[in-house]
């Protein structure tokens, strides 16, 4: 995954407690595991006023003007505001994709559901938890500022905004490493390929019965 160690970007505020994963990416669109495509639904029930399948030409959907992604002053955000509890109900992994394709790779917020924040690590997504009362100064000045941009710094552990504000946060060092490095758990595993290599080689040689032929059959025949 793409490395991550400072952003600059426009701020969108997402202003609703208890936003679920069906939310964040209808079941319907969870059909592949492709990896790609997500970013078209994120929210779908809230972006359009019809309702999303698989498929459909999102251009010629009614779009809700009053949902915050469809008004203008935030398109192309790259940092969403959040409230309490964002990513609960189920832990589909769909939910960070969807978020991620769409363009967003920090969310703000009061508190995660724990394991949607733990997919969003996994997928270069920094979730940041800040106290109430800092969320509600962010929220105020997104609504309040046209063009509200706010620099998130990770290997200095701060969210400021134009003004001069600083928000310090917190965050383990295994996923700020992770996060700064690039690294999700195929990469992490990656950088022990030697030592898998020599382990897997000295394996054979104790125990050559258990190596099967690459164009072995289900059976091993």
């Amino acid at each position: 995954m793409d490395k991550f160690e400072t952003l600059t970007g426009l701020a969108a505020p997402l202003d609703r407690d208890n936003v679920d994963t069906d939310a964040i990416i209808p079941k319907q669109f969870m059909k592949s595991v492709a990896r790609t495509g997500f970013g078209l639904n994120l929210f779908d029930a809230w972006r359009y006023t019809d309702i999303g399948e698989p498929g459909m030409d999102n251009a010629a959907r009614p779009h809700n003007p009053d949902f915050v992604l469809n008004q203008s002053r935030y398109h192309g955000a790259s940092i969403l505001l959040v409230r309490r509890n964002f990513g609960c109900g189920s832990s589909r992994e769909h939910a960070p994709w969807a978020i991620s394709q769409y363009g967003f790779r920090v969310l703000i917020g009061i508190s995660f559901a724990d394991i949607f924040r733990q997919n969003c690590y996994k997928n270069g997504i920094l979730a940041i938890t800040l106290p109430e009362r800092q969320v509600d100064a962010l929220f105020a000045a997104a609504v309040a500022t046209p063009g509200y941009r706010l620099k998130v710094d990770l290997p200095l552990q701060t969210v400021a905004d134009e003004a001069g504000r600083i928000y310090p946060f917190e965050i383990a060092p295994f996923i700020k490493h992770n996060l700064v490095n690039g690294l999700d758990e195929i990469g992490l595993t990656l950088q022990h390929q030697e030592a898998i290599r020599t382990f897997e080689q000295q394996r054979h040689a104790r125990c050559p019965w258990l190596a099967v032929p690459v164009d072995a059959g289900p059976d091993g025949s």
